[in-house]
This record gives C-alpha cells, structure tokens and sequence, in this order.
C-alpha cells in the first residue's frame, strides 16, 4: 500500500482554462508553484473548486498525470472521485492507480440520495479495488449524505481508509471523531472558515480553498497552530476570516478565482455553465479581497515555506 503522512495543508486545486475552454497548462503550473513555495504538504484534484463536474474523465487525468509529473514526488497528489455509479468509482480508483496518484478523495454517490447500506456498499467496493490510501469526503451539506460515526465504525475494516474530510461544518465532530476512534483516521478540516477552530480541536490537515489564492498565510495558520503559537495564528486567522468565508457560497469557484487574479496565481476562466462575475456581485467580492490585500499582514519567520514545521 502507499503511504504518507495525512497531515497538513492539502489545497483543493482549481482548474485553469483557456479563454478558448481548453485546459490552461501554463496557468495552473503558475498556482502549482506558489502552493509549493508556500509549503503545502499536498494537492487534491477534481473537487468541487475543481469544476470536477464539467470536466472530461480524459481532462481529469490529464490534469493528474501533469500535476504527477511537475510535482515529481515533493508532496502527494490525490484525486477526488465524485462519481454516480459504483462502476464508474471503481473504474476511477483503478485508473487513478494506474496513472501514478497517491491517493484518493472519495464522496458518496452523486445524485442518488443513498442510504447508509447503499452508501457503505459504495465506499466499500472503491476500497476493495484499490490499494490507494482514501481520505473520505464528509460534506452533507452540500451533497445530502452524511458519514456518520457509526458508519465510519463499520468502515474502519477498510485499512486503506485512513482520513477524513470533516465539512459537517460541525466543529465537535473533530472531537468526537478522536474520542471515538483516537488516530484511527486522520481528520481533516474542509471548511474555510472553521479551519482554525478544527485545528485547535486537534485536526490533523485542512483541506483548503483559498489557499489557493494565499497560499503562505494559509500555510502559516497551520503552523503556527500545530506549533502552539496560537495568539500568532488567531491574528492572521482574523485578518483572512472576511476572505474564508469566500469558500462557503454556491460561486466558490468563481470566488476564489477572482482571489486568484487579485493574486496573481490564476484566471478568472470558469466553464459554463458556470460564468464570471459581473454587476454589484463582483464588485462585492473585489471588495472583500482587496481590503485584505490593502492590510495583508506580515508573516512569522519560518511560518511558511519548505521547512515542515516552526518553533514553539
């Protein structure tokens, strides 16, 4: 089995396109870079800020063999698997073996409100077919379905089931995960504007999206979490908490592009039938950003970068 710590910061990618609808290599390598000066300890593909709805199979692992290649092993690389059928999650997991991923994000079945029965047949079946290490994406929020812990009790068989997104938007669920379950799997928190909580809770990594806009003030967050330095993390945490909640909207994507731009490490290009900003809304969000920008603050020695962690 492949293994690797599930710790850290895990930016859910988005995916660049042309202005002619095609894959933009070049910008995505852009963001790849400033993930990895900042120090991410990974990258997952074809999440709900990767448009993974409206891409090809084909798209999706172009983009995974591409981000394998440019990685060239300094961080895992994952692929979400967000699929309507059993057969098609299976052949995902097996073709994402095949293309050289570390591992896999995998939600419950698309569309289909499935119960528990159906829902632990469906992740079971992934994870019979696989040796990938699978991170579970909890998110009834927005896709209906709850893994509940009485459900992750009969998933705990499953030995490559070994981390969990955590976007129940239920801080506690952290603590009730550990309490349950102790190191038995990883948690992750997946929503913006809870990650500082969840990290004080214990969270193991944040799955993040406007690390990809700000990549080394999200990374720092972690850090100085994880090193104790709360006060220090609380101050950026409050500076970035206007331009989190970005990540918690229907237009996420078209969000946390247009955070990109402002940054300097993406396109505003979405596919339709998603569409750019216009009118007061973009206006709004342009705002939020560039009042962060105009006081970004000064970042700790040490905070961000290649080193894996920071003094307490």
């Amino acid at each position: 089995m492949i293994t690797f710590d599930w710790k850290g910061v895990f930016p859910a990618v988005t995916t660049k396109f042309t202005d002619n609808d095609e894959l933009d290599f070049d910008a995505f390598d852009v963001n790849l870079a400033a993930q990895l000066e900042a120090g991410v300890d990974g990258f997952i593909l074809g999440g709900s800020l990767g448009e993974a709805s409206v891409l090809t199979d084909d798209e999706k692992f172009a983009l995974l063999k591409h981000t394998i290649d440019y990685v060239d092993g300094k961080v895992p690389v994952i692929l979400n698997i967000a699929e309507q059928t059993t057969k098609a999650a299976v052949a995902c997991a097996k073709r994402a073996f095949d293309t050289g991923a570390d591992g896999l994000m995998l939600l419950p079945p698309m569309r289909y409100n499935s119960e528990e029965r159906e829902t632990l047949a469906y992740i079971g079946a992934v994870a019979e077919s696989t040796e990938l290490p699978i991170m579970i994406y909890n998110n009834p929020v927005d896709y209906k379905i709850e893994v509940t812990l009485d459900m992750f009790e009969k998933l705990s068989v499953y030995k490559n089931i070994q981390a969990v997104k955590e976007s129940t938007r239920n801080v506690s669920n952290v603590t009730k995960m550990f309490n349950r379950f102790g190191n038995r799997y990883a948690i992750f928190t997946g929503v913006d504007p809870l990650a500082m909580e969840s990290l004080v809770m214990g969270a193991d990594g944040w799955v993040a999206g406007l690390v990809d806009a700000f990549p080394k003030e999200t990374v720092a967050i972690y850090r100085l979490v994880k090193a104790g330095r709360i006060a220090e993390a609380l101050a950026i945490y409050r500076w970035f908490l206007p331009v989190l909640e970005l990540d918690i909207h229907p237009k996420l994507v078209q969000y946390i592009k247009l955070a990109e731009v402002a940054t300097g490490i993406g396109t505003e290009n979405v596919r339709a039938p998603r569409l750019p900003l216009i009118g007061e809304e973009r206006t709004k969000v342009l705002k939020i950003i560039n009042d962060a920008l105009a006081v970004r603050p000064e970042l700790p020695v040490g905070s961000w970068g290649k080193l894996s962690e920071v003094e307490a």
